[in-house]
């Protein structure tokens, strides 16, 4: 049976479906986090780069380096600082970062670079400092920590550079970038440690050098 609405009457809302949040505990209880795990809430707070979604800061600028037009990583700078975010599938019992380090390993030896690895907020991670000319033509060193974080059959490599780069620590803006970020890995099969695809936003802006 159908009737008229009373006059004033308003047609209430239907309840917006409860977020389900998935517990993590471990080196990630605070984040980053997989989509399924912890959906967005505030979608206008984040910039969805594909498979990584990236919360907006008044204090970064982000960069999308291309490679024949396809995005190979996201940059993030910010004081004079930077950290290149670059997801991979990972397997799905851990343990993939441990093969990353190693050729990590073989490229700092090639580049006659040094290394320590240390235990960082996420598990073993590499600080480590490559020869570099200095703007007055003097030498100088490049520091870089190299940080993994293994989420659910993904793999999140940052490489943080510059002076925050110097050394582990779980403070400061980059880490909190870090502890902001979604991962959307995909229920797409793909092979081990295969490049996560990175798109760029609708309303990006592209900036000839």
């Amino acid at each position: 049976m159908f009737g008229r609405k009373k006059p004033g009457a308003t047609e209430s809302a239907p309840a917006p479906a409860p977020v389900v949040r998935v517990e993590v505990t471990g080196p990630r209880a605070d984040g980053p986090f997989d989509i399924v795990e912890r959906p967005i809430e505030t979608p206008d707070e984040y910039i969805d780069l594909g498979s990584l979604l990236l919360k907006i800061r008044p204090d970064i600028e982000v960069q999308l380096p291309t490679d024949e037009d396809v995005v190979t990583a996201v940059l993030v700078t910010s004081g004079g600082s930077a950290v290149e975010l670059r997801p991979f599938a990972g397997a799905r019992s851990g343990g993939t970062w441990d093969g990353v380090r190693a050729e990590l390993r073989d490229e700092i030896d090639r580049r006659k670079g040094t290394y320590t690895e240390v235990e960082g907020p996420f598990g073993t991670e590499m600080l480590a400092q490559f020869p570099a000319t200095a703007a007055d033509g003097t030498a100088a060193v490049q520091p870089a920590r190299f940080v993994g974080i293994e989420g659910p059959r993904w793999v999140i490599r940052a490489t943080i550079l510059g002076a925050a780069g110097l050394e582990s620590t779980d403070e400061g803006v980059f880490m909190e970038i870090l502890r902001d970020l979604r991962v959307r890995r995909g229920e797409e099969p793909r092979m081990l440690r295969e490049s996560l695809p990175l798109v760029l936003p609708a309303d990006a802006q592209r900036i000839e050098e």
